[in-house]
């Protein structure tokens, strides 16, 4: 399971650079391709292929001067591989580049109608109508900010979104705040998918500000300063996902964070599924926070059971059975003198398919693990995903069919437990969640198709 993407977007000095910084702080987010886009007369967008550090060289970048930028990490889930970002396309005479995180669902409906006016879109993916909504409505309307809240009533789903375009650069963050968004000030203004990107350039503890965007917030950037307006309220539905596993451990999101929500899941699993046990070992990296409160909870001491390979760069995925094993085997090794004749508490965030986590019990038992019993820190995933995170379909994941026995089975541990519902809620402290790919329970408010044309 992956997140889609990670954006930014600056307007201070030497933004190209500052872009380049800011996305290997959200490498985590996509490791695809990259892109960076700057105005300098014009759009000017370099991307492609690959990890941040392949994708751009400091020659190339310093080529690419300008104070305004905006930039892009992806992982795909829609559009073909070579559809980097930030894409750039055109409409009503006017040319836009586009940093997308999320999905939107009424993409195939709103494109058709938008065709049938003569509009030509000149990408598969859905991104592009986000460029084109907001400027087929900003030749209509004539202001920014009228466009922007025509967007958000004809574009369902989830999107934080920059806009680069005319010397301006508009960021904005979807009614409901699917996808997370943080806004930065300090000798420039800066956003970006998770906070602890623009700490980087914002030095709280000297005047600096970092915050939320709210959901229905609406900022433009230009030579003339930022301004910002809140444009549409609905209830917020922000994705759980990325407090259990998406965001990076130092993210604060929507004032929540994430470091603390995922020990606090580690407690709250403690207490729901105790299990007897003589060490908690962690899935790295993901695992290791709810594993910690796992054991400081149930009072079991807390060890470095498993060693991840951080030196083997990106794998393919293949279908062959043999190179998914090695994938496993590559990436962890147990350490034999921490699981050998124990039984090990083996604490991740979450169970998709359970290919791995078969692979990885069985890793354990050969290593001499007396006993190894599974508890995961969040419920079990049951549905997919409609709002930017790549989950498989309902018939391939393990949970979705069947009960807590069949998984426990087919992965091979001795016991296992998943967090409640209640128990995530809790450990996140806000109930403004969406939690529809752990109950099957969708936001009304993203699938309303209205005002789409008059």
């Amino acid at each position: 399971m992956r997140e889609k993407c990670g954006i930014f977007a600056t307007l201070s000095e030497n933004a190209p650079k500052k872009a380049y910084y800011a996305l290997l702080a959200l490498q985590h987010r996509g490791q695809e391709s990259a892109g960076i886009s700057v105005w300098r007369n014009r759009i000017r967008t370099l991307a492609g292929k690959g990890l941040v550090s392949e994708v751009f060289r400091d020659g190339e970048l310093t080529k690419m001067k300008s104070d305004l930028a905006i930039a892009h990490v992806r992982y795909s889930t829609s559009g073909s591989l070579n559809e980097t970002q930030p894409l750039e396309t055109e409409c009503c005479g006017m040319r836009i580049a586009v940093a997308h995180n999320g999905t939107l669902t009424n993409f195939k409906l709103l494109r058709g109608r938008y065709e049938k006016l003569g509009v030509k879109f000149h990408h598969s993916v859905d991104s592009e109508l986000l460029g084109i909504s907001f400027l087929w409505n900003l030749n209509e309307t004539g202001d920014e900010f009228e466009a922007m809240k025509a967007v958000f009533e004809e574009v369902k789903g989830a999107y934080s979104v920059a806009f680069l375009f005319e010397e301006e650069i508009l960021v904005a963050r979807d009614p409901l705040g699917f996808r997370p968004l943080s806004y930065g000030f300090f000798n420039g203004h800066y956003f970006a998918s998770e906070d602890s990107a623009l700490r980087l350039f914002v030095d709280e503890s000297d005047g600096g500000e970092i915050r939320d965007v709210k959901p229905g917030e609406v900022f433009l950037l230009s030579e003339n300063g930022v301004e910002s307006r809140v444009l549409a309220k609905e209830s917020h539905r922000h994705c759980v996902f990325e407090y259990i596993y998406f965001a990076r451990p130092d993210s604060v999101l929507d004032g929540t964070s994430v470091y603390v929500a995922r020990v606090r899941m580690g407690k709250e699993l403690a207490r729901e599924s105790p299990v007897d046990g003589d060490v908690v070992i962690a899935v790295p990296d993901s695992g290791r926070a709810a594993a910690l409160g796992f054991s400081q909870e149930s009072g079991i001491p807390y060890a470095e059971g498993l060693i991840k390979n951080r030196y083997i760069g990106r794998t393919f995925i293949t279908p062959s059975q043999f190179n998914r094993e090695l994938k496993v085997k590559l990436k962890l090794s147990p350490v034999n003198e921490v699981v050998s004749g124990r039984r090990v508490v083996l604490v991740d965030d979450s169970i998709v398919r359970g290919t791995t986590m078969k692979r990885i019990v069985e890793m354990l038992r050969k290593a001499g693990a007396k006993e190894v019993h599974v508890r995961i820190a969040s419920p079990p995933i049951r549905y997919p995903c409609y709002m930017g995170i790549d989950i498989p379909n309902r018939h391939e994941l393990i949970a979705a069919f069947g009960g807590v026995e069949k998984v426990k089975k087919a992965v091979g541990a001795d016991s296992l437990a998943y967090l409640s519902v209640e128990g995530l809620i809790r450990a996140v402290g806000r109930r403004d969640l969406c939690l529809a790919c752990l109950t099957g329970e969708y936001p009304e408010w993203a699938f309303r198709f209205y005002r789409i044309f008059p």
